[in-house]
């Protein structure tokens, strides 16, 4: 119901633009996307299939078919457009077979090459679409060239770890339906100039440089700018069908010198994961890095001998610190970001952290904990956030974040995400399905939460769904 819901206001006041203004009851098209409209169009496709919201999943392919337009003028941010766009149309296609979601996923794939012109081949964060539409037509693998930059904030024009990391399980498969290499070598680069450079105590800084390939500065986060470049790391592995072994090694020596440096327990026995500033350490996480628990859980199937129970105790002990974050608020929602350095813990202590943009990595690590371990509380803490989503979000036309957890009649912020409609609702709705639903055996999720096939189940995979 929620699904329809905030769908059926898409539909009615801002089908085509990126996200529905539910209070002003309009769209808004915003600048990341360069130029593309329709992102939560795309990001509801495989909701709604699996939810078997037939009809509404029909009028998002229609609008696909009909309306959604390549052709666009504009600079884009890589990594927002790869997992939403390009990640929401493989997992329809995956789906369901319909060969325009596979069409239109090539077509968009090739238009982000442009920013891998680099020294390194590491990406810059945007890319400038406009220029692919130069003397490319009909070609569906010659590379445009164009410009990119990075994010004008980003440390000496550096790149992102978060960004140029979260691009494998994408690329791999363009690659893989294209039969052309070259979008899982450039996603690969990386990887080679990850192993190569010196990494401080075993850490992975955030901003590297694109010209020289060495880090800009130390600060190390496992939530914004670093979060996804693990969960890619794990993902890599599980989605080659366990041949990845350098990604698996990736994985495990980051996770190491994570807990090794920045896990630490609150004098309540909260375990929460810190930043590392140069050395020093910022006794906070954001709500970005709850999903860090669901990964732990993850890859804890998967750990050497005897690790197995103890990453499991770890995902389980970071996933109730994130659980009390929303527990501890008067919304029982969490705050964007939450600390352990005044005598408060796992609450916002800046005016600036107390918001809520309808994030869903929570419920994530509640949906990976309870296929894991089918401990009945996960599901009670899901259906929490469904009754606190339900009761402070929920508005006439549609669902909205609000700007203060800590108050019980909050301010709206007039935006219902994409993200909501990909990622919050599915994963509460994956929490209380059978297990053979998108198993986890079968199927990996982009960051984005949309499936991705195992490689040795490839198109078994139509099956599992249904």
């Amino acid at each position: 119901q929620m699904m329809k819901f905030a769908w059926d206001n898409y539909k009615q006041y801002a089908l085509g633009k990126n996200e529905l203004r539910p209070l002003t009851k309009n769209g808004h098209i915003g600048n990341m996307f360069g130029g593309l409209r329709g992102a939560t169009v795309v990001d509801a496709l495989d909701t709604l299939y699996i939810m078997e919201l037939e009809e509404e999943f029909q009028e998002a392919k229609k609008w696909v078919e009909k309306s959604f337009d390549l052709n666009v003028n504009g600079e884009a941010s890589l990594f927002e457009v790869n997992i939403r766009y390009i990640g929401g149309l493989l997992a329809a296609y995956y789906l369901t077979g319909e060969e325009v979601f596979k069409s239109k996923a090539l077509e968009l794939g090739e238009k982000l090459l442009p920013a891998f012109n680099t020294p390194t081949g590491i990406p810059r964060g945007w890319s400038d679409l406009r220029l692919c539409l130069l003397g490319n037509e009909g070609s569906l693998f010659s590379p445009c060239s164009g410009m990119s930059w990075s994010w004008g904030w980003a440390s000496a024009g550096s790149s992102i770890l978060a960004e140029f990391g979260t691009l494998h399980l994408e690329f791999l498969h363009l690659s893989e339906l294209s039969g052309n290499p070259m979008f899982a070598e450039k996603a690969s680069t990386s990887h080679l100039i990850l192993n190569r450079v010196e990494k401080p105590q075993g850490l992975y800084p955030n901003f590297l440089s694109p010209v020289t390939g060495n880090w800009v500065q130390h600060h190390v986060s496992i939530g914004g700018l670093g979060d996804s470049f693990y969960e890619y790391l794990i993902k890599s592995w599980l989605m080659s069908d366990k041949k990845d072994s350098e990604a698996k090694k990736m994985y495990d020596d980051a996770l190491e010198a994570i807990e090794k440096h920045l896990v630490k327990k609150s004098a309540g026995g909260l375990t929460y994961i810190a930043e590392w500033r140069g050395g020093v350490l910022d006794h906070k996480m954001g709500h970005l890095a709850c999903f860090s628990g669901g990964m732990i859980a993850l890859g804890a199937e998967h750990a050497g001998e005897g690790r197995k129970q103890h990453y499991m105790d770890l995902a389980a002990e970071i996933t109730n610190t994130c659980h009390e974050s929303y527990a501890r608020s008067d919304t029982k929602l969490g705050p964007e970001a939450f600390r352990f350095d005044t005598g408060t813990e796992a609450m916002a202590t800046r005016l600036s952290e107390r918001y809520y943009i309808l994030r869903p990595e929570v419920v994530e690590s509640y949906m990976y904990m309870w296929r894991l371990t089918h401990d009945p509380k996960y599901r009670q803490w899901g259906w929490e956030a469904v009754k606190a989503l339900e009761k402070h979000c929920r508005v006439e036309a549609g669902f909205s974040g609000i700007r203060d957890v800590y108050t019980t009649t909050p301010t709206h912020d007039n935006m219902q995400q994409s993200f909501f409609l990909a990622e919050t609702l599915k994963y509460l709705y994956l929490l209380f399905c059978e297990d053979d639903v998108l198993s986890l055996d079968d199927w990996v999720f982009n960051t984005e939460a949309h499936p991705l096939p195992v490689n040795h189940t490839n198109f078994k995979a139509k099956a599992s769904v249904q």
